[in-house]
Formats: C-alpha cells, structure tokens, sequence
C-alpha cells in the first residue's frame, strides 16, 4: 500500500486484566464492599469483569462504563470537576448526559511509560472506596 500509514498501539493483555480485576476485588474485601470491577482496553473495549457476591446490579454497568470513559478520555472519571471548571453550564450538562459517560470518581487509567493501554471501572462503594480498589488493581500491575 503506497502512502498507508499504521500505527501500533500497546493494549492490556487479557493477563494482566485479570490480575488488575483479582486486586481490586481482593482491596474492596479489606474494605468491607462489595464491587463490581471491569478492565477495557485503550480502545474502551471490555477485557476483564467480575461481579463480587452480593455487589449492586446496576454497578456492573456502572463500572463499565467508567472504564470505558476513561478510555475515551484518558483521565480519571473523578477528574471531570477539574477539568469542566471552566467550561459553561451547557458544556457540563451535555456531558454528563452523554450515555455511557461516568462523570465521578471510580474510573482511572492505566498507562505504561506514559501511553494509554487500558483503565479500570469500580463500582459498588462509595467514591472513595471505588478509587482506592481500581488503584490497588492497576498497582498489582506494577510488580
């Protein structure tokens, strides 16, 4: 192909999905919660997903979705007060009614040598406790 162009892009493995899934389930027990965790890849699409016993329902879609608008943006879905503080109440509000589109805290990405290749989705807690579980899941990644 004369003039084509192609660009390789690192993924999460299905491995280490699962590895980030185990540890963030295994941070939500020591926590007292039970939480639903997904891992995308850096394309949104879903790699790993465990529902813990008796973790909400509708939190499994929740936690989806929050790896996935990760994905789409590359940062935190407890970042998007930072990053709409500037931007106008129609700007805010049409974002928050996108589908799909998670806009507080649970969602967080996962990143080698600074490239997005995936993020990982908690639901189930509360904020907080969502965002402790998805960094001990992208922390067992580390070592």
């Amino acid at each position: 192909m004369s003039g084509a162009v192609f660009v390789t892009r690192r993924q999460i493995d299905a491995q280490a999905a699962h590895a980030a899934v185990g540890a963030a389930m295994h941070r939500a027990a020591e926590l007292g919660v039970a939480v639903n965790v997904a891992v995308v890849d850096g394309a949104g699409l879903l790699v790993a997903f465990a529902r813990m016993n008796g973790a909400f329902l509708h939190s499994a879609d929740i936690a989806i979705d929050k790896a996935y608008t990760v994905a789409g943006f590359g940062f935190g879905t407890g970042e998007w007060d930072r990053v709409l503080a500037g931007a106008s109440e129609a700007v805010r509000r049409g974002l928050m009614q996108r589908p799909r589109l998670v806009g507080f805290g649970g969602g967080v990405p996962i990143r080698i040598e600074g490239e997005l290749i995936g993020a990982i989705g908690v639901s189930g807690g509360s904020e907080a406790q969502d965002e402790d579980c998805a960094t001990a899941g992208i922390a067992a990644l580390a070592g």
